[in-house]
């Protein structure tokens, strides 16, 4: 009985030990976990502010076109509204008019009657924490040729 006694007494802090030891292991997990998730969260977020910023861009265009406020005289701007956080801004220039091949194929239009005139529009969008997109849209427009 003494024998079993005395090799107790010699295990008495190892359980405590061992114990200890994997706590430790246990929170260096924890907090790595922890750490990687918050920067996930952070990379999710900055996507998704460019994702925004995309969009706004998109928007610029889509306003550019949809005014309809073409001019071969300079550019036509639409302004940024002022929102700190998701804004755009475009501008619509005029490049160069050429004319239209199969015009005088095209229910009795004589050649020469009608032309392309190619404008190109570039819109920023801006998303919360600056994040920016610029895009550039190009199309053109058929009208009544020059003389």
């Amino acid at each position: 009985m003494n024998r079993a006694m005395n090799l107790r007494a010699k295990q008495t802090g190892a359980t405590l030990i061992v114990g200890l030891i994997l706590l430790l292991v246990l929170t260096v997990v924890g907090v790595s976990g922890m750490n990687t998730s918050t920067l996930e969260v952070a990379m999710s977020g900055a996507a998704q502010y460019q994702q925004d910023a995309f969009q706004m861009a998109e928007d610029g265009i889509d306003l550019a076109i949809g005014t309809r406020g073409f001019t071969t005289v300079g550019a036509t701007t639409i302004n940024f509204t002022g929102d700190p956080n998701y804004d755009r801004k475009s501008v619509t220039t005029f490049k160069i008019a050429t004319p239209v091949p199969d015009a005088a194929f095209s229910g009795g239009v004589t050649a020469g009657s009608v032309q392309a005139f190619h404008f190109d529009v570039v819109s920023v969008g801006k998303g919360a924490r600056n994040s920016s997109s610029t895009h550039t849209q190009s199309f053109y427009v058929v009208g009544p040729g020059g003389s």
